[in-house]
Formats: structure tokens, C-alpha cells, sequence
């Protein structure tokens, strides 16, 4: 076996160009299998976390100015949500399946001793926490019982507990000045993405109390079960207009009087997005691996054509077909597997150096653009086999054909 390997690798010394243009071709191959699915893998999961703050069915509403008369009332007015507009809601959609309206309130001053700041207070009922994808670090969210009482406290972030609690004091059950209000801290969370988001969540009917101011609630949270299509998306929306159009008296073709996001149709979209980007990567890379195949082929061909005379010879001296054929088979396996694996090392490490310098490095509130651009060991080591067993067999077939030449006429062969 030691001969054997000592063998091959004085041929490829001997034949150095031929040698590297073969194992080229095989981890070029790999390599942009790898980046290009890598790639598209790490793309499709930085999208993809940028929306884990936020439940898969998440839809929400916000209220805007007409822009078209409806059953005599003019254009230009303003529509406005309350309490009684989020019972509609829950009231009039079953599939609904959490819901909160939000009011939001930017802060003059958020203090507890010296230490103070200036943060968003969002005012939200217990069901909030199942459509804002949140982890609760210590305490609990909002209750019933709170948004019952108009209870004056706060669920905050762990950012704003570093700032106003120093040297590890605890947070809760203390109380901290929102505008010169006193407000008790019932709990600390984090987002599940990492966002650097610092809201603030109080009872929705303290904020409605307190920062109303004839304004009305600001938006409708809610989550929608069995959205499973962007059809039904779309559905759901149409039959949302109308409803809301014939409760507030707007047209609901009038979008700019009602705005709907529908994260649910969003994620589908992306979805299919990245099910046509995917099937574009594959066939490119398809096509870099079949160039890699077409190139394997080509150099072992050439190869067995080159050393017709020396199996010619070999022949003559009593060589059996199968050492003769075995040698080239050996060769083509050796190199197409330390290419194959230059190849692999070459594009992993390309794709760990893309992630650290692209998605690591998030933007401002947790956003990246790449993350984790991996590739499953069994795509490509299956990509790797079937080059190897293609090198075999471009060098199993002239070598056969080789083997069955009359030694005389191969040691004659150019």
C-alpha cells in the first residue's frame, strides 16, 4: 500500500500542473457550494431574527386620516382608537387569539434617587407578553388585576434597571418617578432577539388615565390563529377593513384611514422570497459542482491517455489489470479528497469570516443583516462523494479500455 502511495505521489510530482488544475477544479467546486448556500443560509436567518422580537401571527393596527368622504361625512378626519375599538376587535374575530391596544407615552424623566432618565412608557394588558416575545428576568408582567385597578407600576428592561439601580440593588418591589408620579417595579425582562429596545410597559388603563389626553390608544396588538397562507392573510385583512370601516365610519378602501401591519404575511412572503433564492443558489451551485465533475473528467482522461505507454509496459512485465487500474483509481480518490477538503476549510472559513464581520456586529436595536451562514456536514460531504465516485469512474473507464490494449501497441501509443 506504501508503494502504491509512494507511486502516486511521484506521478503527481511528475505531473505538478495536471495534479493542481484536477484538485482545482474539485475544491473550487465545494468552495462555492459552500459560500453560495452559506450565503443564503445567513442571509435567510438574519432576516429571520430580526423578527423573533415579535410572535410569527403578530398583526397590528393603527389609526390615520381619512382621505375620502363616507355616507356624508368629509374627508380629513381623524380616526381615533379607544378601550370599546379593542373589544370590537376581540368581539367581532374569533381566530383572534391574544390582544392588547398600546399607548404610547415618551417620558420627561424616569428617577429613582440620583439616577434618572428619559425612556418610552408603553401602556399594554397582560396578554402583551404573549405577542411581544419577551423574557421575563425577574418579577412578572402585568396582570388583570393591575389593568382592573389602574394600578401605578412597571414592568421594565434590564437596561434601564443598570441604570437607576446601581451596584446590583434590587429593583423590585421599590419605586421609581415616571414624570413625578411614583410607580412600583413588579419586574425586569430582556427581548428574545437582543434588541436594545428600553419600553417601559405600564397597565393600559393607568397610561389611559394619565396620558390620554383625548388622544385615544395609539395602536391594536393582536395575534391571529391559523394564518397559514398569504391568501388567508389577505382574506383576514379584507374582512379587518370592513369591519373596522362600517364600526368608525370610514371607507375601507380608504388605507391611509386605517393602517394594518400583518407580520404573519410578511414572514410568508420572506418565505417565499428565500425559497426562490435557495433554488437559485442550488442551481448555481450545481452547476460550479458539474464544472468540478466536467474538469475531474477531463484531467483523467487525460491522465490514463498519458500513461497508456506505462501501462503498456506494465502489461508486458506481467501486471495484472486490476493493479493497473487500481493505481489510477487511487490517485483520482487521493486528490479529489484533499481538494474536496481544501475546499470545505477554505469555504467554512470564509463564511465564519463574513459572519463575524457583517453579523456579529448588530445594529442599533438588535438588527443584523447575516447570521449563522451554515451548511449541513451532509450536503457537503455528499457533494464531496459524488465527486469523488465521479473521479473513479472518469479514471475507471479509459483505464479499462487501456488495460485492453495489446502491450505492443500501447508501448507504441504517442
Amino acid at each position: 500500500m506504501f508503494d502504491l502511495l509512494g507511486e502516486i505521489i511521484a506521478t503527481m510530482r511528475k505531473n505538478k500542473l495536471r495534479t493542481f488544475l484536477t484538485g482545482f477544479a474539485v475544491a473550487w467546486g465545494i468552495f462555492m457550494l459552500i459560500v453560495l448556500l452559506g450565503a443564503g443560509n445567513g442571509l435567510q436567518n438574519g432576516v429571520q431574527s430580526n423578527m423573533t422580537g415579535l410572535a410569527t401571527n403578530y398583526e397590528n393596527l393603527w389609526p390615520g386620516w381619512t382621505s375620502m368622504p363616507y355616507k356624508g361625512l368629509r374627508a380629513d378626519r381623524r380616526i381615533r382608537f379607544d378601550e370599546r375599538t379593542v373589544e370590537f376587535v376581540r368581539r367581532s374575530f374569533p381566530e383572534i387569539e391574544y390582544l392588547t391596544g398600546i399607548l404610547f407615552h415618551t417620558t420627561q424623566s424616569v428617577s429613582y434617587g440620583e439616577e434618572y432618565g428619559t425612556w418610552r412608557v408603553l401602556g399594554a394588558s397582560a396578554e402583551a407578553t404573549h405577542i411581544h416575545n419577551m423574557i421575563i428576568r425577574k418579577g412578572r408582567f402585568i396582570n388583570e388585576i393591575d389593568d382592573l385597578h389602574k394600578r401605578k407600576v412597571i414592568f421594565i428592561p434590564r437596561l434601564v434597571e443598570e441604570i437607576l439601580f446601581k451596584n446590583g440593588e434590587e429593583s423590585l418591589g421599590k419605586y421609581v418617578l415616571v414624570d413625578g408620579i411614583a410607580f412600583q417595579v413588579i419586574g425586569t425582562y430582556d427581548w428574545v432577539d437582543g434588541s436594545t429596545d428600553t419600553s417601559i410597559f405600564t397597565p393600559l388603563s393607568t397610561s389611559t388615565m394619565l396620558y390620554d389626553r383625548g388622544r385615544g390608544i395609539n395602536r391594536i396588538d393582536f395575534t391571529v390563529k391559523g394564518m397559514a397562507s398569504i391568501e388567508e392573510a389577505d382574506d383576514f385583512d379584507l374582512r379587518l377593513r370592513q369591519a373596522m370601516g362600517a364600526y368608525l365610519g370610514f371607507d375601507p378602501t380608504d388605507t391611509s384611514a386605517m393602517y394594518i401591519w400583518n407580520n404573519a404575511k410578511n414572514s410568508l412572503q420572506i418565505q417565499n422570497v428565500f425559497r426562490f433564492i435557495n433554488i437559485f443558489l442550488w442551481v448555481i451551485g450545481f452547476a460550479s459542482l458539474m464544472a468540478g465533475i466536467v474538469g475531474v473528467a477531463n484531467i483523467m482522461l487525460v491522465t490514463v491517455k498519458e500513461r497508456t505507454r506505462e501501462i503498456g509496459i506494465r502489461k508486458a512485465l506481467g501486471a495484472t489489470p486490476w493493479s493497473i487500474i487500481k493505481s489510477v483509481i487511487i490517485e483520482a480518490v487521493f486528490i479529489t479528497t484533499v481538494a474536496g477538503y481544501i475546499g470545505i476549510m477554505l469555504g467554512v472559513g470564509l463564511m465564519e469570516l463574513v459572519n463575524k464581520a457583517i453579523g456579529s456586529g448588530a445594529g442599533e436595536g438588535g438588527i443584523t443583516a447575516f447570521k449563522d451562514p451554515t451548511v449541513g456536514l451532509g450536503i457537503v460531504f455528499s457533494a464531496l462523494a459524488v465527486l469523488v465516485i465521479c473521479g473513479v469512474v472518469a479514471g475507471l473507464i479509459p483505464s479499462l479500455r487501456a488495460t485492453k490494449i495489446r502491450p505492443i501497441e500501447a508501448m507504441r501509443a504517442d
